[in-house]
């Protein structure tokens, strides 16, 4: 029943026992106490992490890296690791296998077998592995020594957990690519984010996740079953997404000792480690009997191993396919079922192209390693063996040429796209980095072998940038972390530009007095980021309000117009709103809805502040239309007198003459003086304050005007004449509409007071036109502002002479006075007595 090994079992030590007894860490220190050494591996990432550790110790200059896709084999290296696969079959001092009970896997067994049987140290050979491998040791290696680890810590079964209700430290565990990318969204949306740990991730890209968890960074970790193979990470939990896995032909449910494997990852060394599921009942529950014998570590015995010739012969392909294809003969080895390797070469021995080639034991050689490129992508049979098929047709003519490898590499050297199109990029970069590691398969192997490690590692800090944007809200995190510790010492700080932060990630903006969470906050985390600042921001806006009262007038300004009026801002923020109140100048003054987050003493001192300002300001810049608004409610004043100035005041200060009149010729002498007492110029046009032509004047009038819903075109500053039609050529501006000009209103006042000093009576007189030609009148607008001046044309020898006919009455639509704001009540008393 025995096999007896090919080389002495002397020295050969089977150390085995459950996950966290040590096994690794006792191997890798009897490794390094050797001369040399080789260690394989049933994972890339474990060689790697394993490869790191010894660096540390032996420096990069002795230790090697041999995997399918990556070789780092410094002139002087001495100590190896590998993957199983990948072992060097030359002379070491030390030699070891970990996770050897892999050897009855259907798909890689016979690879972990043949090491087993075939691999041995000069001085000292271990072999790692479960404790239901002791049947096999005892059966292939009589003699060799078997040394029991128990495990250093306690795995015990803590039921079942929702997502929501997992503890810190937990790593939850699923068996496809969709269901890993499923548990670490809704963790995201629970808890904040996860890292995502996968056998297909570049070392690089599994690294950076893992220093996240490691780091606190993310209390979570959701992984496929690749960490069962003694990735180490300081896992308190092991949850179960599923009790299922496709292992490549069926869905499955896991053996007790996969379930063990995979559960045994929690606790390290001493600290004790708990498992569990997602759900209590269904498939995915574990039954009592697997509780059972995962916390007691029983597990069947491994009656058998998976064998396939390791040195087959390599006379013809039939040969090798028949050699490949043998029985073994002892009872406790099987017979390995089908490859992919051994399926392609099969597939391509079909070709009548390949036979005809392959007429060597050479050639025979160089075919079957061509079919020993791994499918890294996953594309099944025929697309793989498509591929193989045209490698090996470039090496069998020589070296793969240059320009086909360089295209597809370069094909594959962005970092566009979602994190399944860099992983799937990162797939196929695997298997140009296994090409490139092949020395006789390319002419400058060693150029493109650093070539594609550098896009490798390219796309695997996109793919790592790519899972921590997807799956981890670093926001959420230190949220619910600080949150569950103590809501009130929630360090929230406001940065330079009104960004509001927490640990140093933001969650929103303070602008002004109003809090906005964050854009790219989800709808779900929303609810959290909002009520976590507002309780935290009432310092600070209470300190912006006492800086708001103490503002000096140059701090705050008029800004834009809204649909409820005019915005009123402070620092650039809007603190209040100018509408639409009694009258023209005695608008209402509305706070900003953002100020509603303050305590009224507060609010009622900031809206007295922002009164006070608009008080000072219609003081300095239209003092004209606060007295035209006293005394538009002046019980004293004649009706005529309270018209006039309600219209001038409707009109921000401005209006036409001939629409008032009636009630003009009705003022008195005193009433005439008054108004003049307060800066308006009753004109031979229009009624108005030339204090307000000026620039600073404009922007109140303005904003008074918009408050109330009218637009005002502000003509450029200095200007005195426009083109009829531009922007800013309306009496409302403060320019009259002549011709096809617009002249300034106190420009018009000066010369019609020039026109009626020149005229004698009602005799035909030529006016002198030089002030309107100087300030660039035309010959139309001249005589267009005559005839409104109540003038005529009369022909003479002389040339064109004006005389005297009388201000013209007004048309129907000028004879009603304007009917908006206060001055359509005033005008109403007066007309209905």
């Amino acid at each position: 029943m025995a096999v007896a090994p090919p080389v002495s079992a002397d020295n050969v030590t089977a150390v085995l026992g459950p996950t966290n007894t040590g096994k690794t860490h006792l191997a890798v220190e009897r490794m390094c106490a050797h001369s040399s050494g080789v260690m394989g591996f049933p994972l890339r990432l474990l060689a790697r992490e394993v490869y790191d550790r010894v660096v540390r110790i032996k420096g990069e200059r002795q230790v090697a890296l041999v995997t399918g896709e990556e070789k780092i084999v410094p002139p002087d290296a001495r100590w190896f690791l590998c993957t199983a696969e990948s072992m060097p079959d030359h002379d070491a001092a030390f030699v070891a296998l970990d996770e050897a009970q892999l050897g009855a896997d259907p798909e890689r067994g016979h690879m972990f077998t043949d090491r087993l049987l075939n691999r041995r140290g000069r001085e000292e050979t271990m072999i790692l592995g479960s404790e239901a491998l002791r049947p096999m040791i005892r059966a292939v290696i009589p003699d060799a020594e078997i040394v029991a680890r128990p495990r250093f810590s306690t795995l015990s079964y803590a039921g079942a957990k929702k997502i929501s209700r997992l503890p810190k430290r937990s790593a939850i565990v699923a068996f496809s690519a969709e269901e890993v990318y499923a548990v670490a969204e809704m963790l995201r949306r629970l808890r904040g984010g996860a890292a995502v740990v996968m056998g297909a991730l570049s070392p690089r890209t599994r690294n950076a996740q893992v220093a996240m968890f490691q780091a606190g960074e993310v209390d979570y970790l959701v992984a496929t079953d690749a960490i069962g193979m003694g990735l180490n990470m300081d896992v308190a939990h092991v949850a179960f997404a599923s009790l299922n896995k496709f292992d490549g032909k069926r869905s499955r449910r896991l053996t007790v000792a996969e379930m063990a494997q995979i559960a045994g990852r929690a606790g390290r060394h001493q600290r004790d480690g708990t498992f569990g599921a997602l759900v209590e009942e269904g498939p995915g529950a574990f039954l009592p009997e697997e509780v059972l014998a995962i916390e007691e570590h029983r597990f069947p015995r491994i009656e058998q191993l998976y064998w396939r010739e390791g040195d087959p012969d390599l006379s013809s392909i039939d040969a090798l396919i028949a050699d490949l294809e043998r029985k073994p003969q002892a009872d406790v080895l099987r017979a390995a079922p089908q490859a992919i390797d051994l399926a392609v070469l099969k597939r391509l021995a079909d070709e009548p192209g390949v036979r005809e080639r392959v007429r060597s034991p050479q050639m025979v050689a160089r075919l079957w390693a061509a079919c020993g490129l791994p499918d890294f992508r996953k594309s099944g049979l025929d697309p793989h063996s498509r591929f193989v098929a045209r490698v090996f047709n470039y090496l069998a003519e020589g070296p793969i040429p240059h320009q086909w490898f360089a295209d597809e590499i370069a094909r594959l050297d962005t970092v566009v796209g979602d994190v399944e199109t860099l992983s799937g990029r990162i797939a196929s970069v695997r298997s140009w980095a296994y090409i490139a590691n092949r020395k006789d398969w390319l002419a400058d192997s060693a150029h493109w072998a650093e070539r594609t490690r550098e896009v490798e590692e390219r796309l695997s800090d996109a793919l790592h940038a790519g899972l921590t944007q997807r799956f981890v809200d670093k926001r959420t995190t230190a949220l619910i972390r600080k949150i569950g510790a103590d809501a009130s010492a929630l360090p929230v700080t406001i940065g330079e530009a009104g960004e509001v932060m927490v640990d140093d990630h933001a969650i929103g903006r303070l602008d002004g007095f109003r809090f906005t969470v964050d854009a790219s906050a989800r709808a779900g985390d929303r609810r959290l980021l909002l009520a976590a600042a507002e309780r935290h921001l009432a310092g600070e806006r209470a300190a912006r309000a006492a800086a708001l009262i103490a503002a000096a007038d140059g701090d705050i300004a008029f800004g834009s117009q809204g649909s409820d009026g005019v915005a009123m801002v402070w620092r650039g923020h809007a603190v209040a709103t100018l509408a639409a109140g009694p009258s023209l100048a005695r608008p209402r003054l509305i706070l900003d809805a953002s100020l509603d987050c303050l305590a009224k003493p507060i609010a009622t001192q900031v809206h007295a502040r922002i009164e006070r300002w608009f008080a000072d300001g219609m003081a300095r810049h239209a003092r004209a239309l606060v007295s035209l608004a006293a005394m538009t409610r002046d019980a004293d004043a004649t009706p005529a007198l309270r018209i006039v100035a309600a219209a001038i005041e409707d009109g921000a200060g401005i209006t036409a003459r001939l629409p008032l009149r009636a009630s003009v010729e009705a003022l008195s002498a005193d009433e005439r003086k008054r108004l003049r007492s307060i800066g308006i110029t009753v004109g031979a046009l229009d009624l108005y304050d030339p204090r307000l032509l000026k620039p600073a004047a404009q922007a109140w009038r303005a904003a008074l005007l918009a408050a109330r819903d009218r637009e005002l075109p502000i003509a450029p500053d200095a200007a005195t004449v426009l083109a009829r039609g531009t922007a800013g050529a309306t009496l409302a501006a403060g320019y009259r509409p002549l011709a096809r000009q617009a002249v300034r209103i106190d420009l018009v006042e000066r010369i019609a007071r020039g026109v009626h000093d020149a005229r004698q009576g009602r005799a035909p007189f030529a006016p002198d036109t030089a002030l309107a030609t100087s300030i660039g009148l035309e010959p139309a607008t001249i005589e267009r502002l005559m005839v409104e001046l109540g003038f005529r044309s009369v022909q003479s020898d002389g040339g064109a002479r004006w005389a005297w006919r009388g201000r013209p009455a007004p048309r129907r639509q000028e004879r009603e006075a304007p009917t908006t704001g206060a001055f359509a009540g005033l005008a109403d008393l007066v007309r209905h007595g």
